[in-house]
């Protein structure tokens, strides 16, 4: 038994956390941390959510919804992000996605020494890519029993010839010099559709999610590209498994609403072509009408729509 210790969250309102002490790397010393929200009725079901790139967890309504369906729920900054981020690290620095796993294993670890016996994974954008990899590289050992998908990453959102030339060369650069720096590509007006002081309805950490991304390490880039190579091939994953995505993709260089009603970060075919090389013992694939990139923070009647399928969804797998 891990003796874990929980301390009042930033997020206030019941949430704790506590910090997970990794093995140092290539930076130095590393934490991972566990935020949670138990419900109030006695369950032995849980969700971990995984958050995605330039991000970490913030959405407390979603921690309710999970909470009235009788599931306590826990998060995770992963290693870098966040709540986990430390002076002399990088934000959203590593060199391989494995890194995650420790982190993964720990908190699922947490989770069930909590008496959570069924446990869903979920994971949002470079998180969803994360857990479906995980997912493949757990079986016969895992600690979940259910996996939800969120937007997954599975491919660079570019022109065929970028994805073929130009991210293959950063890539190996990234593994024979990961510091080198990369601009990062990544639209200010997604943050603006999002944030309460801009153009939407949420309140966050603009230091822990800002909405220009700062330079990336190319060994960054590498480490996302080996995971688009393995998505590529056929993916098996031993657990359920369903992945929602908005209906459409949105390209815009200047402001319109169009940000609220469609995927502003990726192409949502690369998600499905992604999908489909999963091979599950129950693989669910489900377009959202006008859902966002993260569809739990699509304008209300969207997520509505996301909770209602998701649920609905959970009900005929975890009892």
């Amino acid at each position: 038994m891990k003796d874990v210790t929980y301390f009042s969250d930033c997020l206030g309102d019941g949430f704790e956390y506590t910090t997970i002490d990794q093995p140092d790397d290539y930076e130095g010393k590393v934490i991972a941390t566990v935020i949670r929200k138990q419900c109030s009725m006695p369950s032995t079901k849980a969700v971990l959510y995984v958050h995605g790139f330039n991000d970490y967890f913030f959405q407390s309504e979603m921690a309710q919804r999970f909470n009235e369906k009788g599931y306590h729920f826990y998060a995770i900054d992963l290693r870098k992000y966040g709540r986990s981020t430390l002076l002399h690290q990088k934000s959203n620095n590593m060199r391989s996605l494995t890194e995650y796993f420790s982190d993964l294993d720990e908190a699922l670890t947490i989770i069930r020494q909590e008496g959570n016996e069924q446990i869903l994974l979920s994971g949002h954008s470079t998180g969803g890519l994360l857990v479906t990899l995980y997912a493949s590289k757990r079986i016969g050992k895992e600690k979940f029993d259910v996996v939800f998908c969120n937007s997954p990453f599975y491919d660079m959102n570019m022109p065929e010839y970028q994805k073929k030339i130009v991210i293959p060369f950063v890539a190996f650069i990234g593994k024979l010099f990961p510091n080198v720096l990369v601009p990062g590509k990544f639209s200010e007006w997604y943050g603006y559709s999002l944030h309460k002081e801009q153009k939407g309805e949420w309140e966050y950490n603009l230091n822990w999610k800002p909405h220009s991304v700062p330079a990336l390490n190319a060994g960054w880039i590498n480490a996302i590209h080996q995971g688009h190579l393995a998505m590529k091939q056929e993916v098996i994953v031993a657990k359920p498994i369903l992945i929602m995505h908005s209906n459409q993709s949105i390209y815009s260089k200047k402001w319109c609403d169009s940000y609220f009603e469609g995927d502003a970060i990726l192409q949502v075919k690369d998600i499905i072509n992604g999908a489909k090389k999963i091979l599950a013992p129950k693989r669910t694939i489900i377009a959202i009408e006008g859902g966002m990139h993260d569809l739990i923070l699509s304008p209300m009647q969207v997520r509505e729509k996301v909770y209602t399928t998701l649920f609905e969804w959970l009900k005929g797998i975890l009892k």
